[in-house]
């Protein structure tokens, strides 16, 4: 028998703790965000339909991103047992210099159109973090604009070749004087890649406003508020050099581009230089060989080429490949802290995330951006602590086994005649 009583009003009040009311409503959605698909939601319900499939879709059937996604989810860990960690060291060096955690924010184009305060809101969090801040040259806010919002911190800037050679020199050298210490320069875009949500939508830049854009914005008009009374939408690093937004970005794009713009752009830059979309062992090699000071794996957020490889699983045999003293870094695919300790534990010396940072900027601007960097801070944290490793360089391969689901047919025919 259970004895019973009547309850105690003190008693109750000890056990009842009833939580305190936030009525800032921003600050109080971002709160219940625990992971980044969290942040996706609220992004997706704050944003117009066109603006948020710009950030969340990719190329024709969005296979190489959906792959990608699946490649983290495909993960076995190995912890080890009795091994405190109850303090972990997520810095590292990159590049050079500095950063707090093992991945920075890359770039990002038409990032005011997402939500208006755009890159100022991502470099801002980024320096406060203490962790690199990637401009695009199809960014919406200048160069200059963004070292006023990271004036301490890292900034490091993405470069198109684009058809007119000079605009490109001329946007490194505005870059260099500027201070930022890192250019990427992109290979993976010769042509653009068939982003069909975009067609679908009738996306444009700027937006035009037709009977299904009016619809889907009625019940989000702060987004058109803020669209409609902040500086015109613009490629603001390129504001000056002429045309149209659609031709400038019809310009950014060059199939002629070659080692010998490569050689160009290295003699003028005065920093540290990566080559962003390499996608196979061989050009790794011949990058490395070329003297450049590093490589981010990468097939652009699964954005040009649909069915592209997929970076995390070819991140193992491009770091055999090119050995332990060459910067190899990852983009695509990550959305949890757990992915970039995979990363690590795999070779990577860094990582780059995309749309987890604009799902966090669409959900609540700069304390949005913050977010996404909280989240996955604690969950990088968390899984080394699991993992009994007290800093990233105790991370190796022997933590981390990629489970497969995509067998090229050459292989799995070796291994049945093996059986």
């Amino acid at each position: 028998m259970v004895d019973r009583q009547l309850p105690k009003p003190a008693e109750l009040l000890e056990l009842m703790q009833f939580k305190k009311p936030d009525l800032n409503g921003r600050r109080r959605r971002l709160a219940a965000a625990l992971t980044i698909d969290d942040l996706r939601k609220i992004a997706k319900r704050r944003t117009p339909k066109a603006a948020f499939d710009y950030t969340d879709g990719a190329a024709e059937g969005e296979l190489s991103l959906a792959r990608a996604r699946q490649a983290f989810q495909d993960v076995e860990f190995h912890p080890g047992i009795l091994r405190p960690a109850p303090d972990v060291d997520t810095s590292v060096e990159i590049l050079g210099g500095p950063s707090t955690l093992p991945f920075g924010i890359a770039p990002t184009g038409f990032t005011r159109l997402m939500q208006t305060e755009g890159e100022t809101a991502g470099a801002g969090a980024a320096g406060a973090a203490g962790i690199p801040f990637t401009l695009s040259t199809l960014g919406t806010t200048s160069i200059e604009g963004v070292k006023a919002a990271n004036p301490h911190g890292r900034n490091w800037f993405q470069l198109y070749v684009m058809r007119d050679r000079e605009i490109s020199y001329e946007l490194a050298r505005r870059a260099g004087a500027a201070g930022f210490d890192t250019l990427q320069f992109t290979v993976d875009t010769p042509v653009a890649g068939a982003r069909l949500r975009d067609k679908r939508n009738g996306f444009s830049i700027p937006p035009q406003l037709t009977l299904g854009t009016i619809i889907n914005a009625i019940p989000r008009p702060w987004w058109w508020i803020d669209f409609l009374t902040t500086p015109k939408l613009e490629f603001a690093s390129l504001s000056a050099t002429g045309g149209t937004v659609g031709e400038l970005l019809d310009a950014a794009m060059d199939p002629t581009i070659s080692y010998d713009d490569l050689a160009v752009i290295r003699d003028l830059w005065p920093g540290k230089i990566v080559i962003k979309g390499v996608q196979n062992v061989e050009d790794s090699l011949r990058l490395r060989d070329a003297g450049v000071d590093g490589i981010v794996l990468s097939n652009h957020g699964g954005r040009q080429l649909d069915r592209a490889p997929i970076p995390f699983h070819l991140l193992p045999e491009v770091r055999r490949a090119v050995g332990d003293d060459f910067t190899v870094m990852i983009d695509t695919g990550i959305m949890n802290g757990a992915d970039i300790v995979a990363s690590v534990a795999l070779g990577a010396d860094f990582t780059l995330i995309g749309r987890a940072y604009l799902y966090g900027l669409m959900a609540g601007g700069r304390q949005g951006v913050d977010r996404t960097i909280a989240i996955l801070r604690s969950e990088i944290e968390r899984t080394m602590r699991l993992l009994g490793v007290s800093s990233l360089a105790e991370l190796e391969p022997a933590h981390v086994t990629q489970l497969q689901r995509l067998v090229p047919v050459a292989r799995a025919a070796s291994d049945a005649e093996v059986r």
